[in-house]
């Protein structure tokens, strides 16, 4: 009787795998299931981990990656923000872009995550880092047909730099949440983002600043629910994605002072004179921009500069804040997938 039972299971259960296609990510793209997860031609898989050799300022460094997926028309480079930030808070594309067939690699900028960490202040240089991009993208076998440049915050100034000298090797470009003057950056902060404080918050804020005394518990203890709920993460603080917390706990301090300054307000570090709009014009690659309503970057300005480049669009994400790509995940996602399968 089991026998019996068994036999017409079995058959149904060959014949509905034998009718169900290789299902295509993406119709259009002639990506299958097949192709997209193909192993590399290396004898030994490593889960799409490719550790990279680079030398910067006269010395060796290793540089982690990791590639999700394979498109030879669409290879998306991701650049996260900090500075100093480790490439975990990008994990949320695993839910989306593997079901249209698009490729994407994590990348650990030196001294985050995974990659070397020289412990010196003077490889944290936004100049080094463009050239840092420029050898990752040559080993990757990144080029013009299909390299995707990613940069959410400070890697957003990355990519704008880096688009700057070297877009010929870019396919299409993605500016999230980064405005293109750090100036205008802090005085967004001063004039617009402080003044949706309580007033003895902020008077409580700018003391401790004033002071630099910013290992003073009481500063996070009220920037948490007072600007990094409101204007970093809009999700409720008990239920921050995994992703989100690792990459804030495990943020490079070194770098991410040096860079940006010690205050949340605004920009004091070696990036406080950045301004490139004038240079905007000459960016002609697709370049899409992406805001949101409640970031701390100003919306506005981020719509300005998707006019300012030769080929630009805007997104806004209305109900998200910095990290837009998790708190208003939909239009994010939405969009970026709209804009990579039209270019790519």
């Amino acid at each position: 009787m089991k026998n019996l039972f068994f036999l017409p299971i079995f058959l149904l259960t060959t014949l509905f795998f034998a009718c169900t296609p290789d299902k295509t990510p993406d119709a259009g793209s002639g990506i299958t299931l097949k192709s997209y997860f193909a192993p590399s031609a290396d004898a030994i898989q490593t889960g799409g981990v490719k550790v990279i050799p680079i030398k910067s300022a006269g010395r060796d460094f290793n540089i982690w990656t990791k590639r999700f997926g394979n498109n030879p028309k669409v290879k998306l480079l991701l650049l996260q923000g900090g500075p100093g930030c480790p490439h975990d808070y990008w994990e949320c594309m695993e839910s989306f872009l593997p079901a249209e067939g698009i490729e994407f690699i994590y990348y650990d900028q030196l001294g985050t995550g995974y990659s070397d960490n020289p412990n010196d202040t003077a490889f944290w240089d936004l100049p080094r880092y463009v050239e840092e991009v420029e050898q990752v993208r040559q080993a990757l076998g990144l080029n013009k047909d299909n390299f995707f440049l990613l940069g959410h915050s400070w890697g957003g100034i990355l990519a704008m730099q880096y688009a700057l000298k070297y877009q010929d090797n870019l396919k299409g470009l993605i500016i999230s949440n980064m405005m293109a003057s750090c100036p205008e950056y802090g005085k967004y902060a001063n004039e617009v983002l402080a003044k949706q404080f309580d007033t003895k918050v902020l008077d409580t804020i700018r003391m401790i600043e004033a002071k630099g005394d910013f290992s003073n518990p009481k500063y996070m203890e009220l920037l948490t629910p007072h600007f990094y709920n409101k204007h970093i993460c809009r999700i409720p603080l008990n239920e921050w994605p995994p992703a989100v917390a690792r990459s804030l706990n495990n943020i490079n301090q070194s770098l991410y002072v040096t860079m940006q300054g010690p205050s949340e307000f605004g920009i004091a570090g070696r990036l406080a004179k950045w301004d490139i709009k004038a240079q905007l014009p000459s960016i002609k690659i697709p370049t899409l921009t992406i805001g949101a309503t409640h970031d701390t970057m100003d919306p506005e300005h981020m719509k300005w500069i998707s006019t300012a480049v030769q080929k630009g669009r805007f997104l806004l994400c209305p109900n998200g804040s910095h990290m837009c790509m998790w708190d208003d995940q939909k239009t994010y996602m939405e969009g970026l997938i709209a804009f990579l399968k039209e270019i790519g």
